[in-house]
């Protein structure tokens, strides 16, 4: 098999688990040499207290073809991120590809309630694991990102721009946290466009995570079962999609066609022709408009 993105290094901020996961292997199956980081490490969990870790994220990379690097990172603390992109230098003298996929704040919002009843502390703290981790993370690692043109920048978050333009997302905090992350894309794009880079604004659809395979009670081998209880879960995808739509975005020559564009992995798959594992190409931001948004009866029918 080819591997267009061997003797490329990436950066994946927030790989421990999920969609960062797979966008870390996707890339390693391309031939990357991937750094993974995160805050779950075998030396010791995040505040999440989950068990998925960094190491295992490098070993999958690894074993998909890849060179996967752990590197336990808290990106908002600067001088792990100034340490870990002088480490990304030192070992690599190059940086391709940059994925911002820090998130973390599941546990800290609260739905269907106005901002005024809202916990502060864990808003503010959702905007800083949101917002502020990337905006740390870029501005350490664009001037080595930029030192070679054609360098690929993807900023990972939940919804298109024209979706989130026109939906409130059923929180104060999350709504503004999602939309921010769109936003980084766009105004990245505009600085990198002079230096030959390309920054995209890039959203899974409904993702079957580790955690919301868990929420339903479910596993990636029954995961039909939790139609039951949510029919519209039906145009899940696997978080292989996303990590696929990243890597054929790195692998393409003509990858600034994208530049400032919000796009999500259903679009994409349908451009570059990959699937999801089940060999479909479910669209959910186009299903969740027409079927589940408009009141329609869960039918994937035509979406995957």
């Amino acid at each position: 098999m080819t591997k267009p993105l061997t003797g490329k290094t990436a950066l994946v901020a927030g790989a421990t688990r999920g969609a960062g996961r797979q966008i870390a292997v996707q890339l390693g199956a391309a031939g990357a040499t991937v750094y993974a980081t995160g805050r779950s490490s075998r030396a010791g969990r995040s505040e999440l207290d989950r068990p998925e870790t960094i190491e295992e994220t490098a070993d999958l990379v690894t074993a998909a073809g890849g060179t996967g690097i752990a590197v336990r990172v808290d990106h908002l603390v600067p001088d792990q991120v100034r340490d870990l992109v002088a480490r990304i230098d030192a070992e690599q003298g190059r940086l391709d590809v940059l994925v911002n996929d820090v998130w973390g704040a599941d546990p800290l919002i609260t739905w269907d309630r106005p901002v005024w009843e809202q916990p502060l502390d864990a808003g503010l703290r959702t905007l800083r694991l949101a917002i502020d981790t990337h905006i740390v993370t870029s501005h350490f690692a664009l001037p080595l990102l930029i030192r070679r043109p054609g360098g690929l920048v993807v900023e990972i978050g939940d919804g298109t721009t024209a979706y989130n333009d026109g939906n409130y997302r059923v929180s104060f905090f999350y709504d503004l946290a999602k939309t921010a992350v769109n936003r980084l894309a766009f105004a990245q794009a505009h600085e990198l466009k002079p230096h030959g880079a390309t920054a995209v604004a890039l959203t899974p659809g409904w993702l079957r995570s580790e955690m919301m395979l868990e929420h339903y009670g479910v596993t990636e081998e029954n995961w039909r079962d939790a139609l039951a209880r949510e029919p519209h879960f039906a145009i899940s995808e696997t978080p292989a999609l996303v990590g696929r739509a990243v890597a054929a975005l790195a692998a393409d020559p003509d990858r600034a066609r994208w530049n400032a564009r919000s796009v999500s992995s259903g679009e994409l798959a349908r451009v570059y022709g990959f699937t999801d594992v089940d060999g479909s190409q479910p669209d959910a931001w186009r299903y969740i408009v027409e079927v589940q948004d408009a009141g329609r009866p869960a039918d994937v029918t035509g979406y995957r």
